[in-house]
């Protein structure tokens, strides 16, 4: 009985710890321009196709972003969830117009409903033949989207937004499961 416990403490440390460093590793490789294309990952839409205030923070990054390397095409990709009235694309896209971005310099995915999905939908959207990406999202969803990246082949540097405190403790911890399986099973 006690060694049982030991070994579930220690694996749950080692959970801990590695999922720690991963999540703090999705900052590595900060965005420097030198993409043409940016993949801003999609969050859930409010009621009235509001952005929830994880998504306004990925589409201010994104807004920054965008401003600071005026030749970056926004690449803005997520489905409609059964609670959503419109796609967060679409909602995306709005919010992006709205805050002065040029319509002409975003390109709408609207089928993906995972990070996966959003990657490979959103890469099969670009005509050009790249093998190089900016992913804008969460700070916490970063480390996840470049496992992802990788395991398409897909080089990326990545724009983190900040996590609205309201939501912090819970998203980082169903991400660390998130992590180990995307880790496991490369999706």
């Amino acid at each position: 009985m006690l060694i049982g416990g030991g070994i579930i403490v220690v694996a749950g440390l080692t959970f801990w710890i590695v999922t720690t460093k991963w999540l703090a590793d999705g900052l590595d490789s900060a965005a420097d321009g030198s993409n043409d294309y940016a993949l801003v990952l999609g969050a859930k839409v409010k009621h009235g196709a509001i952005p929830s205030k994880a998504l306004a923070y990925r589409l201010d990054a994104a807004l920054q972003y965008a401003q600071k390397y005026p030749h970056v095409t926004l690449i803005v990709s997520g489905g409609q969830g059964p609670d959503e009235d419109a796609t967060e694309a679409s909602v995306m896209q709005t919010y992006l117009v709205e805050y002065g971005l040029s319509a002409d310099r975003i390109i709408i995915e609207e089928k993906a409903t995972t990070t996966y999905e959003n990657i490979v939908y959103s890469l099969d959207l670009i005509h050009d033949e790249v093998s190089s990406l900016t992913i804008i999202s969460s700070d916490y969803h970063l480390e996840r989207a470049k496992i992802l990246a990788d395991r398409l082949d897909l080089e990326v540097d990545v724009v983190a937004a900040k996590t609205p405190k309201i939501i912090e403790a819970k998203v980082r911890f169903r991400e660390r499961f998130a992590l180990v399986k995307s880790f496991i099973l490369g999706k």
